[in-house]
């Protein structure tokens, strides 16, 4: 009986969707078993190199700096240009400048370099996820997003794993396989899935936040609600990336190998992996106020702990607490952000969405180099837990006179024509408005 219920559990979770969203899914899967630059490049720089922390901080911070220059831009591309086409330049720029960040070795060639694999990764998210939003039906969503994050930690749990590994060994071997393993996936994209921009019908579909007003960036920055989520994105996202910044440099100084810290991060795929297919039929349709803020309180005091660990075994509690926290926040604040999104203007509100995330990948590295340099590690989990507590109470005050209903089953959106033409396929024949 248990295996027949786990069968049927597994079953309903992946049934109904559509075949385009599976040859995504599978390009998403290739894509992360070869992640290798943002996991240790950290652990290149200072342990490979010989640089200091504060220097690894800052050529991370520039990676970030990329993907906040690259996050708009490849929103207004999603939208103008197509899904497709933006996904196909941005992951063959990934490749191509992962492969050579592998070979250049002086201070100011290997900043500018990674500045570039930053702008180039971050490329290709506001297409993911406008295209994910665009072949999947609403009530779907959150299952399709879930399932989409299980495989981004699939790909990381193997390949955290392996990288590890593969790091004590060479690091080139791991800067050329990430970019083969990208240039795969742009190949595959091109070839498996069609466009799928949504048509423009007439003036009055015209992607708007209200009847008749087209989307620009002016419409994103002045849709309140919208950027009130985005910096709490911001904020929580802040929290998350010091699992990539904060954490090897703490494990890197008290001793710990570059095995030991990928074995402790594959924990978090493989947690990942095995509970977010149950949690999410657990989540998909409670209120998502309720979820964030009991993910971003749980994130923050997940990383605070790490302020008391001292072994293998300490960080890896830790690392469990926070994965927690970020298997409950990732798909509902994706499919929040989809929901709140009109649908042609949906490159730019996931561009502004990723730039919360490529804004801490900018700011974290400097902050975990500086205050671990300054002050010592505790203090840096000690933050981690006041801006768990920050966003948590953020959420509460901005979604608190919001409906729960809104948020569950049809997708919401300002006018009747926009929710009627949600699931139109169609390539588009018309560019978008100009920024």
């Amino acid at each position: 009986m248990p295996i027949a219920r786990a069968r049927r559990a597994i079953e309903e979770s992946v049934s109904g969707l559509p075949r385009e969203f599976w040859w995504l899914w599978t390009s998403t899967l290739v894509n992360r078993l070869g992640a290798f630059v943002a996991t240790f490049m950290t652990l290149y720089l200072t342990l490979e190199r010989g640089y200091s922390a504060s220097y690894a901080g800052l050529v991370a911070s520039l990676y970030g700096l990329g993907g906040v220059v690259s996050s708009i831009g490849a929103g207004v591309m999603t939208d103008r240009l197509g899904r497709r086409p933006t996904l196909l330049i941005a992951q063959t720029s990934t490749a191509v400048s992962v492969a050579v960040l592998g070979f250049v070795q002086h201070p100011v060639a290997i900043a500018v370099v990674a500045t570039v694999v930053g702008a180039a990764t971050n490329a290709s998210r506001p297409a993911v996820q406008a295209m994910m939003a665009d072949i999947v039906a609403p009530k779907d969503r959150v299952r399709a997003f879930s399932l989409n994050y299980w495989a981004i930690n699939l790909g990381f749990a193997i390949s955290a794993a392996a990288a590890g590994f593969i790091a004590e060994y060479s690091y080139l071997v791991g800067f050329l396989g990430e970019a083969v393993m990208t240039l795969a996936c742009a190949i595959f994209i091109y070839v498996k899935l069609p466009e799928s921009r949504p048509e423009r019908t007439g003036p009055a579909d015209a992607g708007s936040s209200e009847q008749g007003e087209q989307v620009s960036l002016g419409t994103v920055l002045r849709d309140g609600r919208f950027m009130g989520m985005v910096g709490l994105s911001f904020l929580i996202s802040l929290i998350f990336m010091e699992g990539f910044v904060g954490l090897p440099l703490a494990m890197g100084a008290a001793g710990f190998s570059a095995a030991d810290f990928g074995l402790v991060m594959a924990l978090n795929g493989g947690l990942i992996v095995a509970l977010q297919i149950p949690l999410t039929r657990y989540i998909e349709h409670r209120d998502p106020r309720r979820l964030l803020i009991v993910s971003s309180l749980l994130a923050g005091y997940g990383f605070g702990l790490t302020a008391f660990a001292g072994s293998i075994a300490a960080y890896a509690l830790t690392v469990c607490i926070w994965t927690l926290a970020e298997m409950v926040n990732a798909p509902t604040q994706t499919g929040l952000v989809v929901r709140l999104s009109p649908v042609h203007g949906r490159g730019r509100y996931q561009g502004m969405y990723t730039l919360s995330w490529a804004a801490a990948s900018l700011i974290a590295p400097v902050l975990a180099g500086t205050v671990m340099d300054g002050l010592g590690a505790a203090w840096l989990w000690g933050m981690c837990a006041a801006l768990g507590t920050v966003a948590g109470v953020g959420y509460w005050g901005l979604m608190r006179n919001l409906p729960a209903a809104g948020f569950e089953g049809a997708e919401p959106g300002p006018t009747a024509t926009q929710k009627a033409n949600d699931g139109v396929q169609a390539p588009s024949a018309a560019g978008s408005p100009s920024d």
